[in-house]
């Protein structure tokens, strides 16, 4: 039984890989707002802001402030968003696989769709957030607010 487990956990992660070849190869088609991600990037606080789409990979994020901002679909492999504020965000359909999320915010997040495979979440704050269809780190999917 134990062996049928662990050979479905690896079926589980080639599949996982599978997708993120396919969603990275078909990023360009999303469109965010290039002064948004600029503003991002140098002052590591974009409340409000619209990135869907936007590829983040290995981004340091570390206590940014990403309040109500628009990530649809975003990239986040990888990402250290440890102790960001990311209350009310959307990041429905967002790639969260392997991110740091340690004592992040996720309250009132919307998380339907995303993928938070192997992804750390200790300490992390999720009141009101919106799982649907959303990975968890283990794997497992978790359809409560279907």
């Amino acid at each position: 039984m134990r062996l049928l487990g662990v050979a479905f956990i690896m079926l589980l992660r080639t599949a996982v890989t599978a997708l993120f070849v396919v969603i990275l190869s078909t990023s360009s088609a999303l469109a965010f707002d290039p002064t948004d991600f600029k503003k991002l990037v140098e002052t590591n606080e974009c409340v409000g802001c619209d990135l869907e789409g936007a590829n983040l990979v290995r981004a340091n994020l570390k206590g940014a402030n990403l309040e109500g901002a628009n990530l649809k679909k975003a990239i986040l492999i990888k990402v250290d968003l440890r102790s960001a504020n990311l209350a009310g965000s959307d990041l429905e359909g967002a790639n969260l696989w392997t991110a740091y999320l340690w004592k992040g915010n996720l309250e009132g997040v919307n998380l339907k769709g995303a993928n938070l495979l192997n992804a750390d979440i200790r300490s992390v704050r999720m009141k009101n957030t919106i799982l649907c269809n959303t990975t968890m780190p283990d794997g497992s999917i978790i359809d409560r607010d279907c």
